[in-house]
């Protein structure tokens, strides 16, 4: 596969991988490893922050970084409920999405980012993170990887 893989990439397909799970940074690590991608795609927000050290060693490399699930599928938006963002969403002046969003779009390495808006007004809402500055208390909701990527399973797909 890593051969077929190499030769369209030479022939000028531009090769890339996707992780998902409590894994990815190993995952991310070994593909930089191979050296045959051109992008990576990978989940980081503000509860699940374990591939930030891969993603940015991918940038470094040249890889192009695309961020999914930005908003923890619902989890960093109105519906999630969680008082530390509500609170910095209410000092920025914003919604709790375009707040997690901000996190991301500061994070150096990530050159694209999902927002995942289905409405013109969850749009306009995730939008408004270009606005925002990056909130350094929202630090604290990291999750450990494993317990996150289990809640996120038991989660019903939005």
């Amino acid at each position: 596969m890593l051969e077929e893989l190499g030769r369209l990439r030479e022939s000028g397909v531009a090769i890339g991988f996707t992780t998902s799970g409590p894994w990815q940074r190993e995952t991310i690590e070994r593909a930089l490893d191979v050296g045959i991608f051109d992008t990576v795609q990978a989940t980081w927000n503000l509860l699940e922050r374990s591939a930030g050290p891969a993603l940015e060693a991918a940038h470094a490399a040249g890889l192009g970084v695309l961020v999914k699930e930005a908003l923890a599928n619902g989890r960093l938006t109105v519906r999630g409920d969680i008082p530390e963002l509500d609170a910095a969403a209410t000092r920025a002046g914003a919604t709790p999405d375009a707040v997690a969003l901000a996190a991301v779009l500061a994070q150096p390495w990530s050159d694209v980012v999902l927002s995942g808006a289905a409405t013109v007004e969850q749009l306009r809402s995730n939008l408004a993170a270009l606005e925002l500055a990056p909130d350094s208390e929202l630090d604290s909701l990291a999750e450990d990887p494993a317990q996150y990527w289990e809640e996120r399973s038991a989660l019903r797909w939005n």
